[in-house]
């Protein structure tokens, strides 16, 4: 019998357990914001990578070419910045209304965004406004993506049981390699059979615009998912005892310590990621010479090797707690901070494969542990919007801000890798502190306010 569809163990002695749970339901939750996921990952990972290489020609010709690549990863932050805000307005209304009914909102945002962003004209056809609509459309996907990506988080953990609280979220995780994969595929499929010319005229457009299939798809799927146990309870409590709801952003008056830790704690894995999986690829090509389509294949190759290291992780922790297995994850990714560089430059083709596969994995690991170890740091009444802050705050504080910070640094020194090297380790360091000081909850019942 699968661990999916295995009995829920009864809760350990003087632990209170919610009511069961419904395998069907869980096992929905799970597929529908695994999919979820998937799509808006898809999207950000394609335009991630499209601002490393060929968006600085299309949106910002009339820049040299250092000044186009740091405006393109510019509009590349500009969904990072918008990721806090979208986390604390759809982390407010999760909190109030229900975690499903902001969810289907956030799909269709976030699709729609990117159909949008495959039907814009470029500069040579609209002038200024081709960058000035990229960056409206980019601030409305990571608004989007900010309430999504806790949002199904906290939908999934809420409908797992105790003892699979890990693996549900480590495969909820899987979501982002696998966008990270399909993307890769479909741009290095692309890339290898159309002329440059014609990716550049057209071929770009073609992620984006799959988006529709993929909204449909998500939108049928995200229909079928009920309400969370936990948030019924915690309204049916409320109207019991005639306890107001806790208001928008009560969790930065009453849970200040525990944002800031969920913050610094997902530092490494946010900035790291964007090092690895965008950068990387600008630096590859435009300082080491290799073409698009292998640094495309370098990602894909890698973001497959990462995807059970999600589930893994997620598993791992449901064993021997969320902090270990998150301790381990960061460990993996300071090897790879302190090496990668180093190894790039190498020029060995495999070693180069590995060494952003090892970064991957790392990140994985700690993602497939921080749905239920963010989950289960926070109340009900705050969890969606806590959660929220945690990781979007993160994106903006130490991801968004790294593409750009490492082109400039490239740009402007002699040794821009040791630089940038030295960040990474730091990163990781303050990750490393954060998580040591969080609290250790993964055999405690959501439903246990603290």
């Amino acid at each position: 019998m699968s661990e999916l569809t295995s009995p829920v163990q009864p809760a350990p002695p003087g632990v209170h357990e919610a009511p069961a749970f419904d395998p069907k339901t869980s096992q929905r939750a799970v597929v529908s914001g695994t999919f979820g996921t998937a799509l808006e990952w898809f999207d950000f990972a394609v335009y991630g990578t499209l601002s490393a290489t060929l968006f600085p020609q299309l949106f910002f010709p009339s820049f040299d070419t250092n000044s186009a690549i740091l405006a393109s990863f510019a509009t590349f932050g500009a969904g990072m910045v918008a990721r806090p805000l979208g986390g604390i307005v759809f982390g407010a209304l999760g909190d109030k209304i229900g975690r499903r009914n902001v969810l289907m909102f956030t799909l269709v945002l976030m699709g729609m965004a990117s159909v949008l962003i495959g039907l814009l004209p470029t500069y040579a056809v609209a002038g200024i406004l081709a960058p000035t609509l990229l960056v409206v459309l980019r601030f409305l996907q990571g608004f989007a993506l900010g309430g999504e990506a806790t949002g199904v988080q906290v939908l999934v953990v809420e409908h797992a049981p105790t003892n699979h609280r890990g693996l549900y979220g480590g495969i909820l995780a899987t979501g982002s390699p696998l966008a990270q994969t399909f993307a890769s595929i479909t741009l290095t499929g692309l890339a290898m059979f159309l002329s440059k010319e014609d990716f550049a005229a057209w071929g770009w457009r073609v992620p984006f615009l799959m988006g529709v299939l993929l909204l449909a798809v998500g939108v049928f799927i995200r229909r079928r998912i009920e309400e969370t146990p936990a948030f019924k309870e915690n309204q049916k409590k409320a109207a019991d005892s005639a306890i107001p709801q806790e208001r928008a952003l009560a969790v930065i008056v009453k849970k200040p310590g525990t944002v800031i830790k969920l913050v610094l704690s997902w530092a490494a894995s946010a900035g790291l990621f964007w090092i690895s999986v965008t950068y990387a690829v600008n630096y590859l090509t435009k300082e080491l010479g290799y073409d698009n389509s292998i640094t495309f294949g370098l990602l894909l190759i890698a973001n497959m090797v990462s995807i059970p290291a999600a589930v893994l992780g997620g598993r791992l922790s449901d064993r021997i707690g969320r902090k270990k297995t998150f301790l381990l994850g960061l460990g993996m990714q300071g090897i790879a901070a302190g090496t990668m560089f180093p190894i790039m430059n190498s020029m060995n083709y495999p070693a180069s494969v590995a060494i952003i596969a090892l970064a991957l994995c790392g990140i994985q690991v700690t993602a497939g542990t921080q749905a239920a170890f963010f989950s289960e740091s926070l109340p009900t009444s705050m969890r969606y919007t806590g959660s929220a802050l945690g990781m979007t705050l993160a994106g903006l504080i130490f991801g968004a801000p790294i593409p750009f910070i490492a082109a400039w640094i490239f740009q402007n020194t002699s040794n821009g890798t040791l630089a940038l090297t030295a960040i990474a380790l730091g990163i990781v360091l303050i990750s490393v502190v954060a998580t040591l000081t969080l609290p250790e909850r993964y055999k405690q019942s959501l439903h246990e306010e603290h």
